[in-house]
């Protein structure tokens, strides 16, 4: 059965890709853990403390208490002032991998133009929906 496009297809999407995710933490981060360690990454040169770091997770992932979430990454050491320490980054390099591993057969072989509209419109979903959020 083909779910139609809309809230139902988008989260069902959302929880299998988050039981691939799971599969490739382990017990070794909790999905939260893993959410903002990617962000440090992703706006590494952007931060300039701890603080920033838990501002960007609550604007995008809408976690509950991120102040408690990069406190213990920091006491893990997988943080340092809101950026990932060495370890951090070896740390989140290895997962990367391997949810690049399992990610690459889904998207493999799907047609440009399918790829470039879905981002667009997933992308204008996203905005009017942290719109109506904010």
């Amino acid at each position: 059965m083909t779910t139609p496009f809309g809230p139902q297809l988008i989260g069902q999407t959302e929880k299998t890709l988050n039981a691939l995710l799971d599969t490739a933490l382990g017990d070794r981060l909790s999905e939260p853990q893993w959410v903002t360690l990617r962000l440090a990454h992703q706006l590494e040169g952007q931060l300039a403390s701890a603080e920033d770091l838990a501002r960007e997770v609550a604007d995008r992932a809408r976690f509950a208490d991120v102040d408690a979430l990069v406190d213990g990454l920091t006491a893990a050491g997988l943080i340092e002032q809101g950026h990932l320490s060495a370890r951090g980054g070896a740390l989140y390099s290895e997962i990367q991998a391997e949810v690049a591993g399992l990610a690459a057969p889904l998207f493999a072989d799907l047609p440009e133009a399918d790829v470039a509209a879905t981002t667009r419109v997933l992308n204008e979903v996203l905005t009017r929906a942290r719109a109506v959020l904010s």
